[in-house]
């Protein structure tokens, strides 16, 4: 049986998987490496860096949440 988006949401936020990668996206706040400065987006309002990711991956259950971190460093490692 499929599980509605709205339920897979409030499972996601509950999991020890959230939790983690909220840690690892605070981790990447606090490191000075990655540029993880909140902007301004309308959809958003005005979430902060962890917020709008922990979100993002809560509304898409098909996500690797790995293969987002990955690519997420990737995006915003400062060069």
């Amino acid at each position: 049986m499929a599980v509605s988006t709205s339920e897979y949401k409030r499972t996601f936020l509950a999991s020890e998987d959230a939790v983690q990668i909220r840690e690892e996206l605070l981790r990447m706040t606090a490191d000075p490496m990655y540029n993880t400065q909140p902007f301004y987006t309308p959809l958003d309002n005005n979430l902060s860096f962890v917020e709008k990711h922990i979100r993002y991956l809560s509304e898409h259950p098909k996500l690797s949440s790995l293969e987002y971190l990955s690519n997420l460093r990737l995006m915003t490692k400062k060069r």
